[in-house]
């Protein structure tokens, strides 16, 4: 007799399944978990990934903004995993509703042109951000009137997409992970190790954060298809996914240049001070058309100036999700990969 309750039988069954950006940071951790569970996986990116490569995982290469090419790669999926973004603070609106908006409405489209039954989106807390401090809120919290740049404001048009396309032919879940971090990370841990010599603590230190390490974010994802197979009261809904260890910023960053063998942060500058330079800066790329992003920008200030942890306990309820690797062992597997990084260095 089979007690384990927590798996139902058409939970168990292999399934074909599509993983947008499935060569990136997050979308390589999901790939393997599915790997693991016995899925059969496939990853539709811009480009191929030699990690999935060594992995025998199918690569679909296209424009996510692509319809055609959308409809082609979830044709015969049982599920699809839309984890396929552009991230950043800077640029046009343009730049970012093009892969963000039209991009998940092309996923969407492509779920019910051919019947598949679930859709998991990766979404952002930032969806929801105003600009001030957000301690202990839950997925109760409205969308801001307005949004200080085009990532936030994309990726909410594209959450409230994928909540909106939820009915009885095809379930969605929108998952908002809050800064992840960990091994093989591409954006945020290379960003603060690289810019140590010249970070600024912005504001007296005293705002805390919530984190989630890749593996937990991944796990957070395959449990969330998990739980649209049995509890129909998912779909349609949203959920704040963590570490569920609110952590001081400045700690976390400190933490994260300690595994990189940089020194701590000791130099300040007021929140006031921050958003005046990222407001300056903004004129000063806009006006000159100056590529690239720049060091500060008014959202970034407010960003890091501010407290933003959440209640994740709808997550805990409805898709069985704890935090399995704490930011301690995360760290230590950090600091182990970097190591390993730096001596293959040339």
């Amino acid at each position: 007799m089979d007690t384990n309750t927590n798996q139902s039988p058409a939970s168990s069954i292999k399934k074909n399944i599509l993983v947008t950006g499935g060569g990136g940071f997050l979308g390589h951790a999901i790939v393997q978990q599915l790997l693991d569970k016995g899925h059969r996986v496939v990853s539709f990116s811009r480009c191929t990934h030699p990690d999935l490569d060594t992995l025998d995982v199918p690569q679909l290469s296209g424009d996510i903004a692509d319809a055609d090419a959308v409809k082609d790669a979830v044709r015969g999926m049982d599920a699809v995993f839309h984890v396929a973004a552009k991230a950043g603070v800077w640029g046009a609106l343009e730049d970012y509703h093009r892969p963000n908006v039209i991009g998940t409405r092309n996923v969407i489209s492509a779920c019910r042109s051919s019947r598949v039954p679930m859709l998991i989106y990766t979404s952002s807390p930032s969806v929801v951000f105003d600009g001030g401090d957000m301690q202990g809120v839950d997925e109760s919290v409205p969308y801001p009137a307005h949004y200080h740049a085009p990532y936030p404001q994309t990726k909410a048009m594209a959450e409230q997409a994928v909540l909106a396309a939820a009915d009885d032919t095809l379930k969605t879940v929108a998952l908002r992970p809050h800064l992840i971090w960990g091994p093989q990370d591409n954006h945020l841990v290379p960003r603060i190790i690289a810019r140590a010599d010249s970070l600024r603590r912005v504001g007296g230190g005293e705002n805390r954060v919530d984190t989630i390490y890749v593996d937990n974010a991944a796990r957070a994802h395959v449990l969330a298809m998990a739980a649209l197979e049995k509890n129909p009261a998912v779909s349609g809904r949203a959920y704040f996914i963590s570490d569920d260890n609110p952590i001081g910023l400045w700690e976390m960053v400190d933490r994260i240049l300690n595994a990189g063998d940089k020194p701590p942060l000791t130099k300040t500058v007021s929140p006031r001070a921050a958003y005046w330079i990222g407001t300056l800066m903004e004129w000063v790329y806009r006006t000159f058309g100056i590529s690239g992003e720049p060091r500060m920008t008014r959202f970034v200030a407010r960003e890091l100036a501010t407290s933003h942890w959440f209640d994740i306990s709808a997550a805990k309820r409805d898709l069985g999700y704890t935090a399995d690797i704490s930011i301690e062992e995360g760290m230590k597997r950090l600091k182990t990969w970097l190591t390993e990084s730096s001596s293959l260095s040339p």
